[in-house]
């Protein structure tokens, strides 16, 4: 059994094939998903796939930090940055 890359192109194109759909429909349909997963975490909230994980926003404090080519002092800021974290079920699948 060969690994395939899953795309959001082929998750449609699967999509559309398994339920009967228009491959234009499927399209629309995986991109609602990721649209509501993302305006959800960008809003602050959290998106949680039972049996698969949870995407969420984490704060990342300002910190100083160094060049690496200069050894320069730099300061970094704040920022805000996505998180996933699998859910037992994908982990156990992937063991």
């Amino acid at each position: 059994m060969a690994v395939k890359e899953l795309t959001k192109k082929v998750l449609a194109e699967d999509l559309a094939a398994k339920f009967g759909m228009t491959k234009k429909d499927a399209k629309e349909a995986v991109d609602y998903v990721f649209d509501q997963i993302g305006t959800t975490i960008k809003k602050g909230g959290e998106a949680n796939i039972n049996g698969f994980g949870k995407f969420s926003v984490v704060k990342k404090k300002a910190r100083m930090g160094q060049n690496p080519f200069t050894g320069e002092k730099i300061k970094i800021a704040a920022t805000k940055a996505p998180k996933f974290k699998a859910s037992k079920t994908l982990k156990d699948l992937v063991k």
